[in-house]
């Protein structure tokens, strides 16, 4: 009787066709995640753009409290003198603008990091995905 480990086919033993599959697929894998590693590495390179956005509407935002505060106070005593709500308005006004410049900073750093997926590196997986069912399909 023939022990299946001594079996060879085309001068290969069982074992070496495995041991081929398990070099290949390990093969496959160290690639894969290289290049996941690569992408990552050069998306948070491309994000730190996005980050000093951040940290500049940030600093924006409490310029603008501190101007709510303070610097508020001399524009609205010369803008609107005399009404009873001169303070509100000055207050009002100079907050606003600060507020809508902060955001649109706060947006920009958003955009930024919106695009932080490898997306490559889920392109050839999706492609690899494709290729091994059509050699699976092929080989039954």
């Amino acid at each position: 009787m023939h022990d299946i480990r001594y079996v060879e086919h085309n001068g290969r033993t069982l074992a070496d066709l495995i041991g081929e599959i398990k070099e290949e697929v390990k093969e496959f894998f160290e690639t894969r995640v290289s290049m996941f590693i690569a992408e990552m590495r050069e998306k948070i390179d491309n994000s730190k753009n996005g980050a000093i956005l951040a940290a500049i509407a940030l600093v924006l935002g409490a310029v603008g409290f501190l101007m709510l505060s303070v610097a508020l106070a001399a524009l609205v005593a010369v803008a609107f003198w005399g009404n009873p709500y001169a303070w509100f308005f000055g207050f009002l006004i100079i907050g606003l603008l600060w507020t809508i410049f902060a955001a649109m900073l706060a947006f920009g750093a958003v955009r930024q990091f919106r695009d932080f997926a490898p997306k490559r590196t889920i392109q050839v997986l999706k492609e690899d995905k494709i290729w091994l069912q059509h050699e699976a399909r092929n080989q039954i």
